[in-house]
């Protein structure tokens, strides 16, 4: 198993769709201003969070469980940057659409600018055929407001290329994910 490098990730998303839309190199300032970077890097995909956010409360005093998850304990907000309260969370998705191929096994991590002021972007792997908009959570360690931008680098793909493909992918067993839409809430 390798990790893919530019150049491939470069060839994957110009000849097979593999991330739409695709910027084949980085971004670091939009219109004169500094941003949080996205595109490809050396070996992975600084990916962006699209300006739609499902927010955390306990408002309406739900319950959150993963088997019967009540949506009610999310406020919805969009805009160019979201406010996560102080030991909170907050549900975005990428921008990007991906189409992850058979061999392939993709890997999240956040970006350092992030983690190093107390926010932790988790994603679970992007299986072999996955396909969709990537769910991404943040989580707001600190106890002051955190701040999340829209359309900016939040999050870095790694892609692991097997030696031997799989026997049976994500497509194959109709993953209950697969080719979401924007932020998708927990499903049993």
């Amino acid at each position: 198993m390798s990790i893919k490098s530019d150049k491939w990730i470069r060839r994957m998303a110009e000849s097979e769709g593999m991330i739409e839309p695709f910027e084949p190199g980085q971004v670091k300032e939009r219109d004169g201003e500094k941003i949080v970077s996205y595109g490809v890097s050396s070996y992975g995909y600084d990916v962006r969070c699209s300006p739609h956010f499902k927010i955390f409360t306990n408002i309406n005093t739900a319950v959150v469980d993963p088997k019967g998850f009540d949506p009610k304990g999310f406020v919805d907000f969009e805009g160019d940057t979201c406010i996560i309260p102080p030991n909170s969370f907050a549900l975005a998705s990428t921008v990007e659409y991906f189409r992850i191929p058979r061999s392939v096994l993709t890997i999240c991590l956040g970006k350092s600018t992030y983690a190093r002021c107390g926010i932790i972007v988790n994603v679970t792997p992007l299986e072999p055929e996955w396909e969709g908009h990537v769910t991404l959570e943040f989580s707001n360690t600190t106890p002051l407001p955190a701040k999340i931008y829209a359309n900016e680098g939040v999050a870095q793909m790694l892609f692991l290329e097997s030696d031997e493909i799989c026997e049976t992918s994500y497509a194959d067993r109709g993953g209950k994910y697969q080719g979401q839409r924007g932020v998708t809430l927990p499903r049993a």
